[in-house]
C-alpha cells in the first residue's frame, strides 16, 4: 500500500528539504520503492539529488499544468535506487497560471495518484510558503503531513500559523488531512533551548513527534553541495545515524 506524505513548514531553514532527501535515501536503502516530488521552485531537492535544475525538460510544473501521465517525467537515480519528479525554475509561475484552472488545489494529487502504485513511498517537498503550491502539496498528502521543526524558539511561532493552515484545508476541502508526525531538527545538545523546544513541541503534538531527533551536524550541511544525501556523503556521521533511525521509525509505525 503506497504511503504519500508531504513535508511542509512555511518557515525556511528548518531542514525540510534535508529531511525529505535523507529520509527518502534511507527508505530506498532499506528496500522501499521511493519517489521524491520536488514542489519547490527553488528546486533544492532536485539539486541535492544531483540533478541540474536548468537541464530539466519536464518537471512538477508540467505535472500541475498538464493532463498527461507524469511517469515519463520521473528520473531514476541508479546510485540511490530512488526516483525523482524534479522541479524547474518555471514552477515559480505556476501559482498564477493555476488560478483559473478547475480543481486547482488537487492537480498534484491527481498527477501522483496516476503513478502511486509503482512506489511504496511518495515524499513531496513543499516550498517554504503557504501559497497554492503548498495547498497542492497538502491535498496530495493522502497519508498525512510530516512537519520538520527546528529546535529554536522562532520555530514554535511558525508552528501556530502552519497548524491554522492545516485546519483551514481540512475544514474547506480535505477533511481527512492529518499530521503524520513532527521531525525535530538541528538539535543542539549544548543548549537548554533545544531541550525546551522539544518539550513544547511534544506538548502541542502529543504522540505525534518522532522519537528520532536530528542533531545539528556539519556533514548534513555539506552533503547538498555534493548532490548527495547523507547516506552517501557521510554514512558514519551522527546525522546519518539519525536519519536512518527516522526512516526505520516511519516504516515501523506504518506497519502497525
Amino acid at each position: 500500500m503506497t504511503k504519500i506524505y508531504t513535508l511542509v513548514n512555511q518557515k525556511g531553514g528548518v531542514g525540510k528539504t534535508t529531511s525529505t532527501i535523507n529520509l527518502a535515501a534511507y527508505l530506498a536503502k532499506h528496500g522501499q520503492r521511493v519517489l521524491v516530488v520536488d514542489l519547490d521552485p527553488q528546486a533544492n531537492a532536485t539539486s541535492c539529488l544531483g540533478v541540474d535544475k536548468l537541464t530539466v525538460e519536464n518537471s512538477t510544473y508540467d505535472a500541475l499544468l498538464g493532463e498527461e501521465d507524469i511517469f515519463p517525467f520521473i528520473l531514476l537515480n541508479d546510485r540511490l535506487k530512488l526516483s525523482l519528479l524534479p522541479s524547474a525554475p518555471e514552477l515559480a509561475g505556476a501559482e498564477v497560471e493555476l488560478v483559473d484552472e478547475l480543481a486547482r488545489e488537487s492537480r498534484l494529487r491527481k498527477a501522483i495518484l496516476k503513478v502511486a502504485n509503482r512506489y511504496d513511498y511518495v515524499l513531496v517537498d513543499c516550498p517554504p510558503s503557504l501559497g497554492l503550491l503548498t495547498i497542492n502539496g497538502l491535498m496530495a498528502a493522502m497519508d498525512g503531513v510530516i512537519v520538520p521543526v527546528q529546535c529554536e524558539y522562532l520555530a514554535l511561532e511558525g508552528l501556530g500559523q502552519l497548524t491554522q493552515t492545516i485546519e483551514r484545508v481540512r475544514a474547506a476541502i480535505f477533511p481527512d488531512l492529518k499530521v503524520r508526525g513532527v521531525i525535530l531538527t538541528m538539535y543542539d545538545t549544548r543548549t537548554n533551548l533545544s531541550a525546551d523546544v522539544v518539550r513544547e513541541v511534544n506538548k502541542h503534538f502529543p504522540n505525534q513527534v518522532f522519537k528520532s531527533i536530528i542533531p545539528r551536524n556539519i556533514r548534513l550541511a555539506e552533503a547538498p553541495s555534493y548532490g548527495l544525501p547523507i547516506s552517501e556523503y557521510a554514512p558514519n556521521s551522527p546525522g546519518a545515524d539519525a536519519y536512518e533511525a527516522l526512516a526505520k521509525e516511519l516504516v515501523r509505525g506504518d506497519k502497525n
